[in-house]
């Protein structure tokens, strides 16, 4: 059995509505790049992985082309760890995470499709089986929202059945953002769980002011509120702050998270499947973070990532991202009660329409 070949490509995706966070401001569009890797069998397997605002996606797409891509060429595809291995090593001296890593997650997790296709078993039950119910929460993009469209936004994800919100936070004054804070707690009530996203904007001392001011909120976690390189000033705010802490998307090795977890006192390692090298990573982040008794969140593409949090026991919240691809996708991801259920299709189950998408190819 051997691959015969691979296509990728590149599409800047329009978003329905402007985002906003404290990092990247205004987010009008994102990047898709897609894998399809076929083998003698006749079986494609899909990966994909993204960027923020487009940047970057033409070079994820490069890498992935010109440089991944031959290395997985006539090659087994049942050996994934070993092709994992070999795609890291041949861009390490230009990688080690970053944008090679984007590259490796879209056609390491479309080896994962391809083997859960030939085995007929959805990725969460081959991955490890454990429940295919996942508590997902709606992630807001929400920094510059006013708090009417906040409230209105909130009411949506209401009534579309979420049981957790995630908001931004990191708006120029702190009044600013413990009013926000405040006009969601009081119209979720008390036990409803808030999370609140920073997305790296403060100095580990406002960090630590921000999260004694949040505090009396009860907050569910409070996510990266520093730049993610700090790991003693993660270790501080946790100690200092009182407040659980996410962090992990902007980690983009296993050897990152093995700093953090180990040293940066987070309460929730949050890895990305498509930006920290692809499902074979994951697993080893999501085993590392069972053996310090700690539970796993996800960030973005919620349709892939449902999968894993269903394999593993230490699994917390799937994020519903704001860059959905439901009206790319065939059978988009099905949210029922407050819960995300794994679809049972061979491997992840994702079909995308490539004709919708066609229209947005970037070259």
């Amino acid at each position: 059995m051997q691959i015969v070949s691979i296509r990728t490509d590149h599409y800047r995706i329009p978003l329905p509505t402007v985002l906003s966070d404290s990092t990247h401001g205004n987010i009008s569009h994102f990047a898709l790049v897609t894998a399809r890797v076929c083998t003698d069998d006749g079986l494609e397997g899909l990966g994909y992985t993204y960027t923020v605002g487009n940047i970057g996606g033409a070079a994820v797409h490069a890498v992935m082309e010109r440089d991944l891509a031959p290395v997985l060429q006539g090659a087994d595809p049942r050996r994934i760890e070993q092709l994992w291995e070999q795609m890291w090593w041949h861009v390490h001296f230009v990688g080690r995470g970053g944008l090679t890593a984007f590259a490796m997650a879209a056609l390491d997790i479309a080896l994962w499709d391809l083997k859960g296709k030939r085995e007929g078993e959805p990725l969460w039950r081959l991955l490890g089986g454990h429940d295919p119910r996942v508590n997902v929460y709606a992630g807001g993009i929400d920094l510059q929202f006013t708090l009417d469209e906040l409230m209105q936004q909130t009411e949506g994800f209401l009534q579309q059945g979420f049981h957790a919100i995630k908001m931004k936070a990191g708006r120029d004054r702190l009044s600013e953002d413990v009013e926000r804070v405040a006009v969601m707690r009081d119209k979720l009530g008390p036990d409803f769980p808030l999370m609140v996203d920073a997305n790296m904007r403060w100095s580990v001392a406002e960090a630590i002011r921000a999260a004694q001011a949040l505090q009396p909120y009860g907050l569910y976690w409070l996510e990266e509120p520093i730049i993610p390189d700090d790991i003693d000033g993660h270790a501080r705010i946790a100690r200092e702050g009182s407040i659980p802490l996410a962090t992990g998307e902007n980690l983009h090795s296993v050897y990152e998270f093995q700093q953090m977890i180990t040293r940066g006192h987070i309460a929730f390692p949050e890895p990305d499947v498509a930006t920290v090298g692809g499902i074979t990573p994951w697993l080893k982040i999501a085993h590392l973070a069972e053996m310090h008794n700690l539970p796993v969140t996800t960030h973005g593409v919620h349709d892939l990532q449902v999968h894993l949090l269903a394999a593993i026991p230490n699994a917390s919240y799937l994020e519903v991202h704001g860059f959905g691809l439901d009206r790319f996708i065939v059978e988009p991801l099905k949210l029922v009660d407050g819960y995300a259920l794994a679809p049972e299709r061979p491997g992840h189950g994702v079909e995308m329409n490539w004709e919708a998408l066609e229209g947005y190819r970037d070259v």
